[in-house]
């Protein structure tokens, strides 16, 4: 299955969404089966005339003779998620940035309870407009009414603290110097990412690590320069950490998947 990932073309939308993708399959009646890994975006799809199950570690999405959109948000996840897809299926996916969501909704609540939501309805016109956009047959049309659509919602916010702290842990500082340079406790730390993001620090960690491995896999001679490269103790810290995120280990993942991709799935 081919699926073309597009970037925000509005400069604003630029700094909070990385991308999205549209899935309009109608012309057979074959499912679609993959594993999709972690990363630390927030994933919002939205889907017209379909069931949607949130397992623990699978998404089944199937046909529903109600005429209704329903969306799931996925924030949290350390295991990869098999998706499975019974066609036809009209589906867009938007790839929100780390704290990316917060900019445009009011109630980050749903982070807190660290759980993956399968009935996402952040405003009143949200299942109106996805609706409309989903049901548009061209595709430039339904870019731009899908970005105006998050435009429209945008709110300036102040997210410079936990902004600083989201660099410090990608340049590997450990938690303690991190409490030490704001002034903050371990603990208040934890609950801001908790809010803001729904996973720990260290979740966050090992998934930059992992989603920094794969993209620098083609600059990387062979597994060894790979886990050097990208801040890991020793290769056994790497496969280690590689294993437990993606139930593979490196060098089946590398063979399996197409890592040049912007949508790192492996079909199944």
């Amino acid at each position: 299955m081919k699926v073309e990932f597009y970037k925000p073309k509005n400069n604003i939308l630029k700094n909070f969404i990385e991308g999205y993708y549209f899935i309009a399959d109608n012309q057979s009646s074959d499912s679609i089966r993959y594993l999709t890994f972690p990363n630390n975006f927030c994933i919002l799809s939205v889907i017209c005339n379909s069931d949607l199950i949130l397992g623990e570690n699978q998404i089944i999405v199937t046909p529903s003779v109600q005429n209704e959109i329903v969306a799931g948000l996925v924030f949290r996840y350390n295991y990869p998620i098999e998706v499975i897809c019974e066609k036809p299926i009209n589906e867009i996916t938007i790839y929100f940035k780390p704290l990316g969501l917060n900019y445009f909704v009011n109630d980050s609540r749903v982070f807190s309870e660290r759980k993956n939501v399968s009935d996402y309805n952040p405003f009143s016109d949200f299942k109106n407009c996805m609706n409309k956009i989903l049901n548009h047959t061209n595709r430039e049309e339904q870019i731009e009414l899908l970005e105006s659509f998050w435009l429209s919602k945008f709110q300036p916010k102040d997210f410079s603290l936990m902004k600083q702290i989201l660099s410090d842990i990608e340049r590997d500082l450990k938690i303690e110097e991190i409490a030490k340079k704001h002034n903050l406790s371990r603990q208040y730390i934890n609950k801001l990412f908790i809010k803001n993001i729904g996973k720990t620090p260290s979740e966050y960690r090992k998934i930059y690590r992992f989603r920094n491995a794969v993209i620098s896999k083609k600059k990387s001679k062979n597994l060894t320069d790979l886990s050097h490269g990208n801040l890991f103790f020793d290769q056994s810290h790497f496969i280690k950490d590689f294993k437990e995120l993606t139930a593979i280990k490196p060098s089946l993942f590398f063979k399996n998947v197409d890592t040049n991709k912007e949508n790192v799935w492996l079909f199944i």
